[in-house]
């Protein structure tokens, strides 16, 4: 039977390697730097808490007894620190700081004298706590991104973790006669760090996972969005249609809304590239809350944009037109001083059974905006 000392020194050098491996990932590849200095920061301190745990009655008490507590407690922290950094999240750090801070005060006015085991709970009381929270921020972050049944594999090792540390503070209520000391070798302890040794490795290889999915989702985004707006490019709209208007045979229906900005080139012209660049970007900040979760708002190129509507017939579509038209003439736009009307002309048309392809539905539309530029433009047309 393998020794608890062996199990130790392989569970800290699995830290110690984890911790490497996240600082280059920080510092070399910059993959989530933020989150990767985080987790390279947990998986050092839950080995120096170890090894500081492994010397006791080598090294100061200090050291060996409070300072490996608060060295534990640092290193779940910090990983349920990160866990929303890797959805691209602020650090959950004031969540984390009211665990390790008030059990940190409370080791400090227990002594460290005699029976330890009330120590040991508050330890692995604030541990597992930590990694709870940890548990349910991947879920809620992860189920926005993927199905319930990747989500919850996912999320399994650090439910595993939080069961690890509970079934160590329940050990504690239960058998207070056993001696809480993971160097001591029982069955126990020896089974506890076996599970331990496999749960930071797979702790560490989710973790590494999500970085990873933030990196492909990053990457996907970037080839679905314009870089300058942020909404869809032109590629990515139009498959959007395409695959609303192949439900349009199982009679879902849509319509789309055609978008010019009023008067571009004058305003380039005028203030400048950089004026049209701003006006631009305004107009998508005034006109998205006018678009549900379910629309697609997209840019085909210079000042011409186009939102799909999915479910909607042209009443629908005139009124969403009509809202944007109004938001769009009544916000303010100033460039250095000088300001400027920001108008759109709109063009709107519901797909049909008549409709052969997507193609027949944006040529409408299209012509539906050039009638309303033609009208004197900032109205909506069908």
């Amino acid at each position: 039977m393998t020794d608890v000392f062996t199990l130790l020194l392989a569970i800290v050098l699995m830290f110690g390697v984890a911790s490497l491996v996240w600082w280059g990932l920080a510092v070399v590849a910059r993959l989530a730097p933020t989150a990767s200095q985080c987790l390279a920061l947990s998986n050092a301190l839950l080995a120096s808490s170890l090894v500081a745990h492994g010397l006791r009655g080598q090294v100061p008490s200090l050291l060996a007894y409070w300072g490996s507590d608060l060295l534990a407690l640092a290193g779940f922290a910090m990983l349920r620190a990160a866990v929303p950094v890797v959805a691209r999240h602020p650090l959950a750090w004031r969540s984390a700081l009211a665990i390790w801070l008030p059990t940190a005060l409370l080791l400090g006015v227990l002594p460290y004298e005699g029976d330890l085991r009330w120590h040991s709970r508050l330890v692995f009381m604030g541990m597992a706590g930590l990694a709870l929270l940890s548990a349910v921020d991947a879920w809620t972050q992860l189920r926005r991104r993927v199905r319930a049944g990747m989500a919850s594999l996912l999320v399994a090792p650090f439910v595993a973790v939080f069961l690890l540390l509970l079934a160590r503070l329940v050990e504690s209520l239960l058998m207070p006669v056993l001696v809480s000391d993971i160097r001591v070798n029982s069955e126990f302890n020896i089974a506890w760090l076996w599970s331990t040794l496999l749960l930071c490795l797979l702790l560490n290889a989710t973790m590494a996972f999500l970085v990873l999915m933030r990196l492909i989702l990053r990457i996907q985004r970037l080839t679905q969005h314009d870089p300058f707006t942020d909404v869809l490019n032109r590629s990515a709209l139009h498959a959007a249609i395409d695959t609303e208007h192949a439900r349009l045979l199982r009679g879902h229906g849509y319509a789309l809304v055609m978008i010019d900005m009023d008067r571009f080139k004058q305003l380039n012209d005028t203030l400048g590239h950089a004026a049209g660049d701003a006006a631009l970007l305004r107009l998508v900040q005034v006109l998205s809350p006018c678009v549900r979760e379910v629309d697609r708002l997209g840019r085909l190129g210079g000042e011409e944009f186009c939102v799909l509507l999915p479910l909607t017939d042209l009443t629908g579509a005139a009124l969403v037109a009509a809202r944007m038209c109004a938001n769009l003439s009544s916000c303010e736009f100033e460039w250095q001083g000088q300001r400027w009307p920001l108008t759109a002309s709109f063009g709107i048309a519901e797909a049909g059974p008549e409709d052969l392809s997507a193609e027949a539905v944006l040529m409408r539309a299209d012509q539906a905006m050039y009638r309303a530029k033609a009208k004197g433009r900032n109205i909506v047309q069908d």
